[in-house]
């Protein structure tokens, strides 16, 4: 029994067009003789009437603090209108289809609402419907709990739904449908002549995914990683092939000569550094406490170096506000600089291979760009730039490494 997962999401929704070019792609993989899930997102973008963001902004002009539970109740919304929407699409080319909730597909997840987590899919009734010779709507984004109350997986949740479907149904292949033709070498925005990626291992996705590239969520590809899931990101509104995301790609081993070391530049603006004076004395007390304490109050750090008497670290968006208040608090001596953004190359051919850093350096060098900032990892080297440099600084990676 062959099973195909395709999830689209809502740019591919929105309009009759749209949706007719999604039909098309669901029409392929039923010529194959494949049984079909398609996974679907809310319908648009913020302003969009169905979009997740419109839903959430009507219930906080009627009150603002509207609980999370409640709010994961109306979020769903968006998604079940798509699967009725795309179920009723697809029953006008005389496709026989079925709409189901997140929760009647067996997603069960935990109670943290707004960012649940998948416990476990039970695939019994999706399994059902298909044996039916139907192809499967599910609503994305969503679940239910063991209590029956449901949950959203927080952004990029269809990509998850689509993934954890994919795993529990041992699918042949899970497709993800976006509006562009698959992953890039960088923000074709910022960078024109980016290419999109033959293919590139899970590993190389998930760093590129956290470090800023927006295609797909990281939490699908880390699922897709652990149960080995083939997965291929695609646009809806052409036929190119995408990106193909495997354990380990085919080819020459990579070399510094040839630049190839490197996969992507992804760059992540709205970022603030802290530098952070503590005593240090006693050893090892104070960077526990502050960090212990900003971990408290939901606070995520990222690029963290530590010395005995210096904490510098970066925080994302309006979390920074919070940590100020916080390190003020504590009465610790800090120096702030906010409208800053992490640039960075990821690759897995990095590992090993001596000299990437020098040519990071000299290519932002040469491009007039100072560094603040590093972290690294065996797949990434991060650099914190000013945010009137990203740019700058993401086309002088792209075109030092030959991408």
């Amino acid at each position: 029994m062959r099973i195909i997962v395709q999830k689209f999401g809502g740019t591919s929704l929105v309009t009759p067009p749209a949706r007719t070019k999604a039909v098309e792609h669901c029409r392929k993989a039923l010529q194959q003789d494949a049984l079909l899930v398609v996974v679907v997102s809310a319908m648009g973008r913020g302003g969009d009437p169905y979009a997740t963001d419109t839903l959430i902004s009507l219930a906080r002009s009627v009150y603002p603090d509207t609980a999370l539970r409640e709010m994961d109740l109306l979020a769903s919304c968006g998604e079940l209108i798509s699967a009725v929407i795309f179920t009723n699409t697809l029953k006008g080319f005389q496709i026989e289809a079925l709409a189901l909730s997140g929760g009647q597909a067996g997603i069960i997840t935990d109670d943290n609402f707004g960012d649940a987590h998948i416990l476990r899919v039970q695939p019994d009734h999706v399994l059902r419907h298909l044996n039916e010779g139907k192809v499967v709507v599910v609503a994305g984004f969503q679940g239910v709990t063991e209590n029956g109350d449901i949950t959203t997986l927080g952004r990029g949740g269809s990509d998850t739904t689509a993934v954890a479907l994919g795993a529990a149904l041992r699918a042949e292949l899970v497709e993800v449908y976006t509006d562009v033709e698959g992953v890039k070498t960088a923000d074709p925005r910022i960078v024109p002549e980016a290419r999109t990626l033959e293919g590139a291992t899970y590993d190389e996705i998930t760093q590129l995914a956290y470090e800023g590239a927006r295609v797909i969520h990281p939490r699908a590809v880390e699922i897709a990683r652990r149960w080995n899931v083939p997965l291929r990101i695609k646009s809806t509104f052409s036929d190119h092939p995408g990106t193909l995301l495997s354990y380990a790609l085919e080819g020459n081993w990579p070399s510094l000569e040839n630049g190839k070391v490197i996969t992507g530049i992804t760059n992540l603006p709205g970022l603030t550094q802290f530098r952070v004076r503590v005593p240090s004395e006693p050893e090892g007390v104070w960077p526990a406490k502050v960090f212990r304490w900003l971990g408290n109050a939901g606070v995520s750090l990222d690029m963290i170096n530590v010395t005995p008497d210096l904490l510098v670290f970066v925080v994302a968006g309006e979390k920074a506000e919070k940590a100020l208040h916080i390190l003020k608090d504590m009465n610790l001596e800090l120096q702030i600089r906010d409208e800053c953004a992490k640039v960075s190359v990821v690759g897995s051919g990095m590992r090993g291979v001596p000299g990437v850093m020098a040519r990071l350096a000299e290519a932002l060098q040469a491009a007039g760009v100072p560094i603040l900032q590093t972290s690294d990892s065996h797949l990434t080297i991060s650099c914190l730039v000013d945010i009137r440099d990203m740019e700058k600084a993401v086309r002088a990676l792209h075109q030092k490494f030959g991408l």
